[in-house]
């Protein structure tokens, strides 16, 4: 298992800005697809404890079920990588949590899937992510910057909108989103 501390920052942008900032940043032929399937409790224990838990799908053989843990100035995670089988029959059938992370003990199952066209660059002691979100027949739009230090970071961030003209705009996590069609 992997652990690692995510601090981001992110808002939501028009989709013109999106498009924007990949010419802007010469990004327009390096964006991928990932597969985000969310996982939870049949009344979404984890969701209401700010856990996300997800497999990411990278093509049709890399997978990894990460849980996320949110906190003020960063979220905590933890991967572990699946091999296809094991991810498909997850997707299927749910899991125990507790095989994978010692710390929390739930039946999950599969809820919803987000597919995130991603593409990213390095950006002043960082890195910038352009995402385009589908899911549940809505498309949305985010820049998301990823640091190593928080106050460094948000600084340089806001400094980013400034400079390109964008409004921060508080946004929910992708699985927050994803799951407002499952509600």
């Amino acid at each position: 298992m992997n652990r690692n501390i995510e601090i981001e920052f992110k808002t939501v942008i028009p989709e013109q800005k999106y498009y924007e900032l990949l010419r802007i940043f010469d990004l327009e032929n390096n964006i991928f697809k990932q597969v985000n399937h969310y996982f939870d409790t049949d009344d979404y224990t984890l969701n209401g404890q700010n856990i996300v838990l997800r497999i990411r799908q990278k093509g049709e053989r890399l997978y990894k079920v990460t849980l996320k843990s949110q906190s003020e100035k960063g979220a905590f995670e933890n991967h572990v990588v699946l091999n296809p089988e094991q991810a498909k029959d997850m997707i299927e059938n749910g899991f125990q949590t507790r095989d994978f992370f010692c710390s929390i003990d739930y039946f999950v199952t599969f809820k919803v899937s987000l597919d995130n066209y991603r593409v990213s660059t390095p950006y002043k002691n960082g890195t910038l992510f352009l995402d385009r979100c589908d899911y549940c027949n809505v498309i949305d739009y985010e820049v998301e910057y990823e640091v190593d230090h928080y106050d460094e970071g948000l600084v340089i961030f806001k400094q980013f909108l400034a400079e390109h003209g964008i409004d921060y705009v508080p946004t929910k996590r992708k699985s927050e989103r994803a799951f407002t069609c499952k509600r």
